[in-house]
């Protein structure tokens, strides 16, 4: 790629993805996800991608089995891979060209991780793979659309209904958590969290324009 004015965006790549057109774009020497137009992440920044995963991990056992679900830019799994607690990785992402991106022009941006034998990859729907997993997770990442009120897709919002959590929480194994990440608050979402789960806090995480972003954590007892 040859320089660019820094707020010239050049698409590197376009590809059909499950809910319409992805686009990779390349601006100012960072990259856009973009889907149907509109913009979903990018690589300038990803403090509460990273967050959403120390907060999982903050009172995990040694050797932890962690499910991400969305793959993003990969801030999230290269966080933790650094963490002296994970022992395995498993990151649901539904679409194959972001994973394809993620091995590629993303590459640098997660550290390679998705090489890591400590990583799994499942190209499969979050709740499509929970219904089938028996598994159970000492921490669960949720990132897979800008929020429990911004969703990629409609169906989406089961996850984030009284129904998706009770199995989110089903999936955790005692004294587990689960973090979500939101581009803003969600109050309804919180109160829901609330019903569902035996401990919750709200982390709000300062951005450089608009409203914070807001990590929501969520514990199930030891019990």
């Amino acid at each position: 790629m040859g320089s660019q004015d820094e707020h010239a965006a050049t698409i590197v790549e376009r590809a059909a993805g499950r809910f319409g057109e992805l686009a990779l774009r390349s601006v100012g020497g960072h990259y856009e996800i973009v889907m149907n137009g509109v913009f979903l992440m990018d690589t300038r920044n990803g403090e509460s991608e990273r967050l959403l995963v120390r907060l999982a991990l903050r009172d995990a056992p040694d050797h932890s089995r962690l499910m991400i679900g969305g793959l993003g830019v990969g801030f999230s799994l290269a966080e933790a891979l650094r963490s002296d607690r994970l022992g395995r990785a498993t990151v649901v992402e539904i679409e194959p060209r972001i994973v394809a991106w993620c091995r590629t022009h993303l590459a640098p941006f997660s550290q390679g991780a998705l090489a890591d034998p400590r990583v799994e990859i499942v190209e499969d729907d979050v709740a499509a793979f929970l219904r089938r997993s028996a598994a159970c997770f000492d921490a669960i990442c949720l990132d897979v659309d800008n929020g429990p009120a911004w969703t990629v897709a409609d169906a989406n919002g089961a996850l984030y209904a009284a129904e998706g959590l009770a199995m989110l929480r089903d999936r955790l194994k005692p004294g587990g958590t689960l973090t979500v990440w939101s581009a803003a608050a969600a109050p309804t979402f919180e109160a829901r969290l609330r019903d569902v789960f035996d401990a919750v806090e709200a982390v709000a995480v300062p951005v450089a324009r608009g409203e914070p972003d807001v990590v929501y954590v969520a514990s199930r007892s030891r019990a």
